[in-house]
């Protein structure tokens, strides 16, 4: 069940990408990710405040446990981890092609490999070593498609950028992991929807002290913010996507090293979308990069079985 919620997981996270890619072009970054935080605060906080304040929602998978500063105190140190994260690939995301970005971020999963194996103690079949030794390999093709399109990996900032979004992001999901975990096997044992809730509603705060701070007394000088549809739709398939993620993770036998390799997977969504709506270049060479994430995802399957 887990495996599976972490393909579903994948699909909307790549329609997630697609949608922040279209909401990007030609707009201010930080405002955008205001926004996206915004909405997905305004998402979860009907949750947050039935939960608290009626029993509605006791015993559903919406319920929002309650708890003091000694378990919010985990969640805005996730807020700030991942909004680093976020900060960090809305800007790359800008500046750089879709069919580029999304391999990149597939490569995540063996951040978080390298974590999982030496804080929880995760152990790795064939099959599995497999797969991941397919997504490192994918990420130097990667970098040789890039370069027919004068993307040097080793001199692009947008593309360090990417790149340190995507190590903050392996970061999280260990993290996620460590919260998530019972206390009798060394985590905290949080509730997933208080976690996923009160972390949205952190960042929208942080997001507004940027927005005011950093972007607004600049705004003339800098790109300029246009509403797009697409900014919504950000937050919609961010918010379901990672929902159906941290129920992956509290089922009790789950793998993050696995989860997080799968939630890759989004990567072909957001590829297609590159290819037919983005008309982004050199789609055969990147296919080919493409091809040997997705037999790394073939191989993680069948080495779960």
């Amino acid at each position: 069940m887990w495996l599976l919620m972490a393909f579903v997981s994948a699909s909307l996270l790549g329609c997630y990408d697609s949608f922040k890619k279209e909401a990007l072009r030609g707009n201010a970054v930080i405002p955008v990710l205001f926004l996206n935080t915004l909405f997905s605060s305004a998402i979860f906080l009907p949750f947050i405040v039935l939960s608290y304040h009626s029993p509605m929602l006791d015993g559903s998978p919406f319920h929002v446990a309650s708890g003091g500063w000694e378990c919010h105190k985990y969640i805005v140190l996730k807020s700030v981890i991942v909004l680093s994260s976020w900060l960090f690939g809305y800007f790359g995301m800008k500046h750089l092609p879709l069919t580029i970005v999304g391999p990149i971020n597939a490569t995540r999963p063996v951040m978080v490999l390298v974590g999982a194996l030496l804080f929880f103690g995760e152990r790795l079949n064939l099959w599995q070593w497999a797969g991941v030794f397919l997504a490192v390999i994918s990420f130097f093709m990667l970098s040789r498609s890039g370069k027919k399109e004068g993307i040097d990996f080793k001199h692009n900032h947008w593309i360090m950028f990417v790149v340190l979004s995507a190590l903050l992001g392996a970061l999280s999901g260990l993290y996620d992991k460590y919260l998530m975990a019972p206390q009798s096997e060394g985590g905290v044992g949080m509730d997933r929807m208080m976690v996923q809730g009160w972390y949205n509603i952190y960042q929208a705060f942080m997001m507004l002290a940027m927005l005011l701070l950093l972007w607004w007394p600049y705004r003339k000088r800098s790109t300029p913010f246009h509403w797009h549809w697409s900014i919504p739709m950000i937050s919609i398939f961010l918010s379901t996507a990672d929902f159906i993620y941290f129920y992956s993770l509290s089922i009790p036998e789950a793998m993050v090293s696995i989860v997080s390799m799968v939630r890759r997977g989004s990567v072909v969504v957001s590829f297609i979308f590159g290819a037919l709506f983005f008309h982004e270049k050199n789609l055969r060479s990147k296919a080919l990069d493409l091809a040997f994430v997705l037999a790394g995802m073939l191989c993680l399957y069948i080495g779960t079985r």
